[in-house]
């Protein structure tokens, strides 16, 4: 009976009051039970911190052996800061745009770049034998009567200033009056017939320095009729209109 006690997990003395701590037996050494609970809770602390730290890398912090959270660079303050970011996301680089810039979306190139004349391709299915042979040319529409009036008033109210008849004919030019022509001379008249003696004067060079360049006489005599047969509405403006 003697000999069966001895081989129970409980001795003696720890039967008596557990006087001796318990020992576990290591790699041939003897280590205290309270040792390895130690040990293990440490262990389990540690993994605890390596997996925070990790989790929190990417808000860049980092912590410490005690515990504590250390600050390693600020973290984006929105989500459109990260897409706006140019820096490397895998954390090389120098930060700067790819390409030189010319690698972006809806980029044109890098500043200065010329491009040379593309050539065309006889092998391109959409190539066209006429293309080559096409002229283009700018389309200026014809102005309509509304369009007409407000376009031509203030190029004649500003003729009334510095009375250049040729800058009036160049800017006449470049306007597709169309079936409008004989309108300049009855804009001019009714215009200067609201305003000075000078005025009158100087629509008198203007008709005959645009006759033949922009109006043709046809069109100046079309205009003295539109004149005579709009006067009852002109006098409501200008009450001396027919003597003038």
């Amino acid at each position: 009976e003697l000999e069966n006690l001895s081989d129970a997990p409980f001795s003696g003395d720890e039967e008596n009051g557990g006087s001796e701590e318990r020992k576990t037996e290591i790699n041939g050494n003897w280590i205290p039970a309270t040792s390895i609970t130690e040990a293990k809770i440490n262990a389990k602390a540690k993994r605890r911190l390596r997996k925070n730290s990790s989790r929190d890398s990417g808000r860049g912090d980092s912590v410490s052996d005690n515990g504590e959270t250390l600050k390693v660079g600020a973290a984006p303050t929105s989500p459109k800061g990260k897409l706006l970011d140019r820096r490397s996301r895998s954390g090389k680089g120098r930060g700067l745009p790819k390409k030189g810039g010319a690698g972006g979306k809806g980029v044109w190139g890098t500043p200065g770049q010329v491009y040379d004349v593309e050539e065309v391709d006889i092998k391109d299915p959409n190539y066209d034998d006429d293309q080559e042979n096409c002229v283009y040319e700018t389309v200026v529409l014809p102005l309509d009567e509304r369009a007409f009036e407000k376009t031509l008033t203030p190029i004649i109210q500003e003729y009334f200033e510095h009375g250049d008849t040729n800058e009036v004919s160049e800017m006449l030019k470049d306007l597709n009056l169309g079936e409008m022509k004989y309108s300049v001379p009855v804009l001019a008249v009714s215009l200067a017939l609201e305003g000075k003696a000078s005025h009158r004067e100087m629509t008198s060079k203007l008709i005959s320095d645009l006759c033949g360049t922009v109006v043709s006489k046809t069109d100046v005599e079309k205009s003295f009729d539109r004149l005579l047969k709009e006067l009852p509405e002109l006098v409501l403006d200008s009450p001396r209109a027919p003597q003038v």
